[in-house]
C-alpha cells in the first residue's frame, strides 16, 4: 500500500473524504462552468490570523462552493483550539474537505496533500460547485500547483493581507483567547516525555512551547508555576508571529519571483476597528472586492456586476456570525 492509499484508508475510518450533501445549494447559474475547458479554483491565502476561513465562508455564501483545507496542522484530527480550526457552527453548512481527518501521529506530506486535494477537487467540480482552497500552508499549495494541476484547473488567488504590526497585536490577543478557551489543557494531551515534537500534529505551535511547563510545574510553587506558564504563552505568541512573517515571505516569493497572479486584499483597517465598523470595513475591503474578482474570474466575458456594500443584501438574508467567529476575527 502506498502512502496516499494509507492516508485514504485512515480517513475512511473517521469521516468520508468527500462530503457532498445533495440539494443544499442552487447551482443553476454555476452549471455553465462545466462547459469550460478548464475547471475553476479559488485559493484564499494569507498569513496566520488574517481571516482566510472567514473569507472562504463569505465566498461560499455567494457562490455554490466547497472548501478544501490547506493548513498542514488543521488537516490532523485533534487540537481544535491549538490549531484554531473553524468550528461546525462557523462553517455555516459549507462542506469542508481535508479538515481534521488525518491521524495526529502520522506525517502528512505536501505530496500526500496534492494527491488528496486532487480527489476533492474532481468531486467538487463534478457537482458543479466552486472549489475554494483555503489555508496558510503555502508549501502545500505550491506543491499542488507545481504538479499536473494547471493542465486541468485555472486558478484565482486571493491574498488577505494585514500590516504586520497590526497582525502581531491581533495574534497576541487571539492566543490569550485560545488560552482562556482551554488551549493549555488541550495541549497537555500531547505532552511528550521524550521531547519528540517532530512528527504529526505535535509540531503545531502551541504544543512544544508548553513542554517545560508540563514537565516542571509539579516541582514548583504556585508563583513559579504561573511565571513558567506566562513564559510558555509568550513563546506561543512569538513563534506564531514568526510563522506569519515566514508565510508572508513565501507569498511575496510566489507573487514576485514565480509570477503568480495574486490579488492582494488589504484588510488592515478592519483589524483596527471594532464591532459594526470592523464588519463594514471587512465587507468593503475584503468581501466585496473578492466577490467581484471571482465573478469576473468565473464569467470573464460578462459585464462586471456592481455589488452592494453589504454582503447580506447579496443573498437577501441577514448575515449572522457566531460568537466564536466574532472572537476569532475582527
Amino acid at each position: 500500500m502506498n502512502v496516499s492509499s494509507m492516508f485514504m484508508s485512515e480517513i475512511t475510518t473517521q469521516q468520508p473524504l468527500i462530503n457532498l450533501p445533495p440539494g443544499r445549494l442552487n447551482t443553476n447559474h454555476f452549471s455553465n462552468l462545466r462547459k469550460l475547458q478548464k475547471e475553476k479554483v479559488v485559493f484564499v491565502i494569507g498569513a496566520t490570523g488574517t481571516g482566510k476561513s472567514r473569507l472562504s465562508i463569505d465566498i461560499a455564501t455567494q457562490f455554490p462552493s466547497e472548501v478544501i483545507n490547506s493548513d498542514k496542522m488543521q488537516v490532523y484530527h485533534g487540537l481544535d483550539i491549538v490549531t484554531n480550526k473553524i468550528t461546525k457552527q462557523e462553517q455555516c453548512g459549507v462542506p469542508h474537505h481535508l479538515l481534521g481527518i488525518i491521524n495526529p501521529f502520522l506525517d502528512f506530506s505536501a505530496s500526500n496533500f496534492s494527491d488528496m486535494a486532487m480527489l476533492s477537487l474532481d468531486a467538487i467540480s463534478s457537482h458543479d460547485r466552486l472549489p475554494i482552497i483555503a489555508g496558510g500552508s503555502n508549501s502545500y499549495i505550491e506543491a499542488l500547483i507545481d504538479s499536473n494541476f494547471r493542465l486541468k484547473y485555472e486558478c484565482c488567488f486571493l491574498w488577505v493581507d494585514v500590516s504586520m504590526q497590526v497582525l502581531q497585536s491581533f495574534v497576541s490577543e487571539r492566543v490569550d483567547k485560545m488560552v482562556a478557551n482551554g488551549m493549555v489543557d488541550e495541549a497537555e494531551k500531547f505532552f511528550d516525555p521524550a521531547r519528540d515534537y517532530s512528527r504529526g500534529i505535535k509540531r503545531a505551535i502551541g504544543v512544544p512551547e508548553f513542554d517545560s511547563y508540563f514537565r516542571c510545574r509539579s516541582l514548583l510553587d504556585e508563583e513559579a508555576q504561573e511565571k513558567l506558564l506566562e513564559e510558555s504563552i509568550a513563546k506561543v505568541k512569538e513563534h506564531t508571529c514568526k510563522l506569519a512573517l515566514k508565510q508572508l515571505g513565501k507569498i511575496q516569493r510566489l507573487r514576485n519571483i514565480k509570477g503568480w497572479n495574486i490579488h492582494r486584499l488589504d484588510a488592515t483597517e478592519a483589524f483596527t476597528k471594532q464591532g459594526k465598523e470592523a464588519e463594514e470595513a471587512w465587507n468593503k475591503l475584503v468581501t466585496i472586492p473578492s466577490t467581484t474578482i471571482i465573478d469576473q474570474f468565473l464569467h470573464p466575458n460578462a459585464v462586471a456586476t456592481k455589488f452592494p456594500t453589504n454582503l447580506a443584501s447579496l443573498i437577501g438574508v441577514p448575515r449572522k456570525r457566531s460568537a466564536a467567529m466574532a472572537a476569532a476575527t475582527p
